[in-house]
């Protein structure tokens, strides 16, 4: 994919293949920190080429969850220049299976989670590609291909993974309701890997559980400086609030 967004989810639209969770300990305040690593256009194999700068296993921190997605990109149909961003299958896969070795030795509580790559509407997707580009040939089919390489290799070494391919089409509308432009995701896709990648973070049985529910609120005891209630007599916390939210995720 040219870019992998997650749009109006509680979360700031821009292009990411990696999310970093640094998690800290309730004894020190027990907040994650959250850091989006945005590379446009990129592929596994480039990928591979700066995981060490990203990710460095002397770094005196490391994450505590890492969520990967390559594969778009990959897919694309090879050039005859031999130009562009497409991987050979059996390349992808060599390269998911070293990042994610890579990611699994930065330390022990460090866990990682694969995205596999979605479906796209291939009609819209022509009629919205530029001219200011060569030909790029993105077939659905591809997709599931790379999609299942993906989800396979993660059953291998039992990483935790999120099948997009089949899950975005569980819907009816999925083609329509989707994508923005038959490739990138509108609301509606994003809100489907938002809930997937939460699915999967309150059914892991990982110590500490990341999902957001188990996190402990930074700051959250009472203070005489929250709103006031209307009894004029005490203040009310708000810490914990979420009916405000456009989204009341699970």
């Amino acid at each position: 994919m040219a870019g992998f967004s997650i749009r109006d989810c509680s979360i700031p639209t821009c292009h990411r293949r990696l999310v970093v969770w640094h998690l800290d300990p309730p004894s020190l305040g027990g907040h994650a920190d959250i850091l989006l690593r945005g590379y446009i256009g990129w592929n596994s194999r480039r990928a591979l080429q700066v995981i060490d700068k990203v990710f460095p296993k002397d770094s005196p921190v490391q994450p505590s969850l890492v969520i990967v997605y390559f594969g778009g990109n990959d897919s694309v149909a090879a050039h005859s220049s031999g130009l562009g961003p497409h991987v050979p299958l059996e390349e992808y896969i060599d390269n998911m299976r070293k990042i994610a070795k890579h990611l699994k030795s930065l330390s022990e509580k460090t866990r990682v989670i694969f995205l596999s790559c979605p479906p796209l509407n291939e009609e819209t997707l022509r009629k919205s590609t530029s001219t200011v580009l060569s030909e790029i040939v993105r077939t659905n089919e591809t997709c599931r291909l790379y999609s299942e390489a993906c989800v396979s290799l993660c059953k291998e070494m039992d990483l935790k993974v999120v099948d997009l391919w089949n899950g975005m089409q569980k819907r009816d509308d999925w083609a329509t309701a989707c994508f923005t432009d038959g490739l990138h995701l509108s609301e509606e896709g994003s809100k489907i890997v938002v809930e997937e990648i939460l699915r999967v973070l309150k059914e892991a049985e990982w110590d500490p559980c990341l999902h957001w529910k188990a996190m402990p609120t930074e700051f959250g005891e009472d203070s005489p400086y929250d709103l006031v209630s209307s009894s004029g007599q005490s203040t009310i916390n708000p810490s914990d609030w979420t009916f405000h939210r456009r989204i009341q995720w699970d």
